[in-house]
């Protein structure tokens, strides 16, 4: 059986216009590492007052800085998709956790010490996050799902998700561990974090970008250029570098 719909992701997709002013960039799996991908930012020349930050989801769990989620989803040019560990967070902090995984054991006890209004509040921000979000760039589009696509037409994330699918778009990494190089149809290019990787790794015109930026000391945040599909790592050892598929 079903969960019950107010228990369930948003299946809305969110369709984002071009960005003539400035450039958008996706970024990986955050994981309350928010000091870190502003270092990124910084270390990239971003500008609030013309770019644009897409989150492929997974803001909160694991990372010291889960607590500064709303205030990052407060600021108007940083715009997220839900993730499994976002998904997991908004159940447990509005009363009705999931049962098949413990949320606590993978990265949820810094929910623990917050209560009353900032808990409900950050249970209902996160409930509302998409579950896809498309933006429209000069060479087409490019999509956004945290885990997985679920279909071989992007046209197809317009109509009604069934459940399968939306736990496909949260949880799966099917086309990541087959290798699955066949491209989504109608969409330039569909981006994903999910799985930790030590560099973003590319399939067809499916993107796989969270390379462990929240990893203190071992990853790096890829920010991926949507309109040039240009990836920008992070401050490491090396520094800042680039590459262009």
């Amino acid at each position: 059986m079903n969960p019950p719909e107010s228990l369930q992701v948003n299946a809305a997709l969110v369709h984002y216009d071009m960005n003539r002013a400035g450039r958008d960039f996706a970024v990986g799996d955050i994981h309350g590492a928010f000091s870190a991908l502003q270092r990124a930012l910084d270390g990239i020349g971003f500008s609030p007052a013309t770019d644009r930050l897409f989150s492929v989801g997974d803001l909160v769990d694991r990372g010291p800085e889960s607590g500064q989620v709303l205030d990052w989803l407060d600021k108007p040019w940083f715009h997220a998709i839900c993730g499994n560990h976002d998904f997991m967070t908004w159940r447990s902090a509005l009363g009705h956790p999931c049962l098949d995984v413990d949320h606590r054991a993978n990265g949820g006890l810094w929910l623990d010490q917050v209560r009353g209004d900032e808990r409900q509040r950050i249970g209902e921000r996160l409930a509302a996050l998409p579950v896809a979000m498309e933006v429209q760039t000069p060479k087409g589009l490019v999509g956004l799902v945290h885990a997985d696509c679920p279909h071989d037409d992007w046209d197809a994330m317009r109509q009604p998700l069934s459940h399968d699918a939306l736990d496909c778009c949260l949880w799966s990494r099917e086309r990541l561990l087959c290798g699955d190089a066949d491209p989504i149809k109608h969409v330039r290019a569909v981006v994903h974090g999910h799985t930790t990787l030590p560099v973003m790794q590319v399939l067809g015109n499916v993107y796989f970008i969270d390379t462990g930026g929240w990893r203190p000391g071992q990853g790096h945040f890829t920010l991926l250029d949507l309109h040039s599909l240009t990836a920008l790592l992070g401050p490491r050892a090396g520094g800042l570098a680039s590459w262009r598929h």
